[in-house]
């Protein structure tokens, strides 16, 4: 026999169903119907065999994950690891141990012009197999090119079906926008994946002292300007991080100890770096004590 509890969550279930199919407005959305039902669990006492709080997280984050978009998840311009299609096989190797990933896009001109992307896999056979080719031409692989418009689970649907895990995320006039992995698609659902060879990173900011912060070259600009200082901005509308304002400012990839000054006299000191990227930069501000 149903209990009441049952029936209720029967009720809601139904509400939702009816509302999909015959688009009763009045009614709650089943996407609606599920979140409340979280909602209620999210207070009550944990029983045998019901949602962990993970698979509660997990389950919201699917609910939400049309709402978000391309564009949205993609790791920005400035953070892709590329390489060019001059590279010779040997650089492609050495690119390949630097970078730590499986897949690097590759361009012609310029990162507006992806023309394709290597895939670790094919270097290292023609690495291992001396008789291979080791041209680009003869290691390139097609990637999925999508607009920054295009939802979460339409992409996901997209590289199931054409098996390829990298894409290439373009602005309205077709310029590289950023880069999505089917991999961050899937930390959209179950948050970040660390693997053995991710690196231990520190704190997106902190403050070490008065007047002296510390931050990841990923931090985005405005969570900067709202934390740090309101003056700490970029004039290119284009720059959305730390990393990003530091190279603006510097005109090349700032070096540990090197550093450079904003106009609002904050000192951005780089402390650590690669040959293709800040990571990370100590901000001192203008004179040496805390900001208003």
């Amino acid at each position: 026999m149903a209990t009441r509890s049952d029936d209720d969550g029967g009720s809601r279930i139904w509400r939702g169903v009816r509302h999909l199919i015959f688009g009763d407005e009045s009614e709650p959305t089943l996407r609606d119907q599920i979140e409340e039902v979280i909602d209620e669990a999210e207070g009550s006492r944990p029983q045998s065999g019901d949602l962990t709080p993970h698979e509660r997280q997990m389950l919201r984050n699917l609910l939400h994950l049309d709402d978000r978009t391309a564009g949205d998840i993609c790791v920005p311009r400035g953070e892709i690891m590329s390489v060019a299609s001059t590279i010779s096989f040997d650089d492609l190797v050495a690119a390949f141990a630097d970078a730590g990933h499986s897949r690097l896009p590759v361009y012609g001109e310029s990162l507006d012009e992806v023309i394709g992307m290597v895939h670790i896999k094919d270097v290292f056979m023609a690495n291992v197999d001396k008789s291979r080719d080791r041209a680009m031409t003869a290691l390139l692989r097609n990637p999925l090119f999508v607009p920054e418009s295009m939802g979460v689970l339409d992409l996901l649907a997209r590289m199931r079906a054409e098996r390829v895990h990298l894409a290439i995320v373009v602005d309205e006039f077709g310029g590289t926008e950023g880069l999505v992995t089917i991999e961050d698609v899937v930390e959209e659902i179950v948050g970040d994946i660390e693997d053995e060879h991710d690196e231990q990173e520190g704190a997106m900011l902190v403050m070490l002292d008065d007047g002296i912060w510390e931050a990841d070259a990923r931090l985005e600009i405005e969570e900067l300007a709202s934390t740090v200082d309101a003056r700490l901005v970029s004039e290119e509308d284009d720059v959305d991080t730390l990393g990003g304002l530091a190279f603006l400012l510097a005109g090349k990839i700032l070096q540990p100890g090197d550093s450079v000054c904003h106009a609002s006299g904050w000192r951005l000191e780089s402390i650590a770096a690669d040959s293709r990227r800040i990571l990370r930069l100590r901000l001192h501000a203008p004179d040496g004590s805390a900001q208003e």
